[in-house]
């Protein structure tokens, strides 16, 4: 006679053992038909999950977080089932649920199209109607193996010969279909009312490019039709925003063949890389770093005693001369070690903090290069402090600071920060380890400053604090970054000669406020859709001739402005105005100055925005003082 007991604290006692869809259905009808799974006793289970003794149970609807993830889940079943109905040749592997949806591979060597992706959406919608039951049932290792191998599944009966010893082997069946998994799932396919098929891409078996190639099926799905229309819009929105398309219409930049994952910058868009870089340097001058610059590359020997080879050797390039083996550095850390290893350091150099625009090189999948965000070859506005450990709290600190006010600058003001603790594979003492998660959480703590914790997500040398920024679609983007090292110090042999005259072993903080600065580019273009604020605008202004005898007027005027601080350019070909003014609209360019017969006579410009105001005529020193502040970066006056 199980008693459960429900979230509000209430209890109810059955007479024997009672379903999870039971209990739901003793409590209300409408909860019945809203219960997709159920939480007992802090572990999600099916609505058919049979409770034998006390224990504490939530009932999960659509409308619950864990509630969508088992939605996703079971349409990517659904997914599978369509799949196999259409294409029974087709092998089915695995179907997780990702970040807004979830994906499914299959091996099916003709491929998939679009046509057979809206064939497969119509597919899983007429399964979906049939309101099919979904039912989990447990086999014996052997006879799923067998029972997979008999369906032409070969990499179903592989899985299952990688479950360890003594785990259940769970079978979903729904009509003729029947598919692997630990589940749960909705109770029938009749909850899967609101999807949608996305795209296709491949995927090598298990991530391994040794393995077959298999075809993903990527898709999405919702609680609600409203909620399915939204976030396809935001999809519409981020594809218009998408800083590759952007990057090409403004001629900022591009990627070849020839180079990939690397960025060959033209004009204009080094001219944002280095307005940005220009600010971070005045900003890091103003705050007590040293500007450094380390090789490209370095004995692999040096990256061996770092630890970073143990852990990164696949992901490095690696180069040789004179019977020597080099790589190119992945990151900066171990050469400003050995900057700070020249000459004898005392308590009275620390902190000593290093900064470096680093140009790294890590060897990422080919698949997994996108434009900006993901590169083989990228710059980190990156730095390292050597400090005492009685220094680590106020370092930490003022680095946050400082970190805020370059995200506000920018114009983000919603930061998500998380804490993340030491990972499996790591390099140092644990007593250190213990020392620099409690650092951390107490800098977090006197910041007065919200955080997610993410066990076993820390650097193998130190654990961290990440700051991600939300942008204007609601995207996340993880970006800055300090970290706590005791180990790397030690490792490569730097010292300081503390008050007592006694060698001590330096503390390392790793940090980046932008991190990769090429990534970072790509967030503000999608941020801003292009139209950068004036500070960052590779052109901050044009000046428009609207006849060939206003050209002198004109170019003198660009000139003044040139003078006054401005990026400004002059449009002197034999176009129509409203020809000019458009190309320079699309080219996203912040102000607009024609300039024709009175103009020219009075020494004026009429000054109009890049969204069509028209502000009217004005002087250079007039528009310059209207503009003021917003020419130059934020802190133009500092360091």
């Amino acid at each position: 006679m199980p008693i459960i007991t429900l979230p509000d604290g209430s209890e109810r006692a059955y007479d024997a053992p009672v379903t999870v869809a039971e209990v739901a259905a003793s409590i209300g009808s409408g909860l019945a038909r809203a219960a997709i799974a159920g939480r007992v006793d802090g572990r999600l289970v099916d609505t058919s999950f049979r409770i034998t003794n006390d224990a504490r149970l939530a009932i999960v609807t659509d409308k619950d977080p864990e509630g969508l993830e088992v939605l996703r889940h079971s349409t990517a079943h659904l997914l599978a089932h369509a799949v196999k109905s259409l294409y029974p040749e087709a092998q089915v592997t695995i179907g997780p649920v990702i970040d807004e949806g979830f994906y499914y591979d299959f091996a099916y060597a003709p491929g998939f199209g679009p046509d057979d992706l809206a064939r497969i959406e119509d597919k899983m919608r007429a399964l979906a109607r049939e309101d099919i039951p979904v039912v989990r049932e447990v086999s014996d290792r052997d006879r799923a193996i067998a029972f997979f191998e008999g369906l032409g599944e070969a990499y179903k009966a592989e899985i299952i010969r990688d479950i360890p010893p003594g785990e259940p082997i769970s079978l979903y069946r729904q009509g003729e279909f029947v598919d692997l998994c630990r589940g749960p799932h909705v109770p029938g396919t009749g909850k899967l009312k609101h999807f949608k098929l996305m795209r296709l891409a491949g995927a090598y078996w298990r991530g391994d490019a040794r393995n077959p190639m298999l075809q993903r099926v990527y898709g999405t799905a919702f609680a609600t039709r409203e909620a399915l229309d939204a976030y396809l819009k935001r999809l519409e929105e981020a594809e218009r925003r998408d800083h590759r398309r952007i990057g090409r219409a403004l001629d900022l930049f591009h990627i070849q063949e020839e180079a990939p994952g690397m960025i060959f910058w033209h004009d204009h868009g080094l001219r944002i890389y280095q307005a940005i870089e220009q600010y971070i340097r005045r900003l890091l001058r103003a705050n007590g770093y040293q500007e450094v610059r380390t090789p490209l590359i370095m004995d692999k020997s040096l990256w061996e005693r770092s630890g970073h080879w143990d852990k990164f050797a696949e992901g490095m390039f690696t180069t040789s001369s004179e019977k020597r083996e080099y790589a190119v550095k992945p990151m900066n850390c171990p050469g400003h070690v050995q900057i700070f290893n020249q000459g004898l350091k005392s308590y009275r150099d620390l902190p000593l903090r290093l900064a470096e625009f680093g140009s790294c090189h890590r060897n990422e999948p080919s698949g997994t290069l996108h434009g900006l965000l993901r590169l083989r070859n990228f710059v980190q506005d990156d730095a390292h402090i050597f400090c005492a450990e009685a220094d680590i709290q106020a370092e930490v600190g003022a680095f946050i600071d400082l970190l805020y006010r370059v995200y506000a600058d920018f114009g983000f003001r919603e930061v998500q920060v998380k804490l993340s603790t030491r990972p499996a594979q790591r390099v140092g003492d644990e007593a250190l380890w213990d020392k620099a998660e409690a650092a951390l959480e107490q800098a977090l703590t006197t910041k007065g400053l919200a955080f997610t914790l993410q066990p076993g997500e820390g650097a193998f040398y130190g654990p961290k604090i990440e700051f991600a920024l939300k942008d204007s679609l609601a995207r996340v983007w993880q970006c800055g970054t300090i970290q706590v090292d005791f180990a790397m110090p030690r490792r490569l042999g730097a010292s300081f000669v503390t008050a007592e005259g006694q060698k001590a072993v330096p503390v390392m903080l790793h940090r980046a406020i932008l991190g990769s600065l090429e990534r970072f580019i790509g967030i503000l273009i999608e941020e801003h859709a292009g139209a950068l604020p004036l500070w960052l605008a590779p052109v901050q202004a044009v000046v428009l001739p609207i006849a060939d005898r206003h050209g002198p007027v004109a170019q003198r005027l660009a000139d003044a402005l040139r003078g006054g601080g401005w990026r400004a350019e002059v449009d002197l070909r034999n176009e129509k105005i409203g020809f000019k003014i458009r190309e320079h609209t699309l080219q996203k360019v912040p102000y607009l100055l024609v300039v024709g017969d009175r103009e020219a006579e009075q020494g004026t410009l009429s000054v109009r925005t890049r969204e069509g105001t028209d502000l009217g005529g004005m002087t250079v020193e007039a528009l310059t003082a209207r503009v003021g502040a917003g020419l130059a970066a934020p802190g133009r006056g500092e360091g």
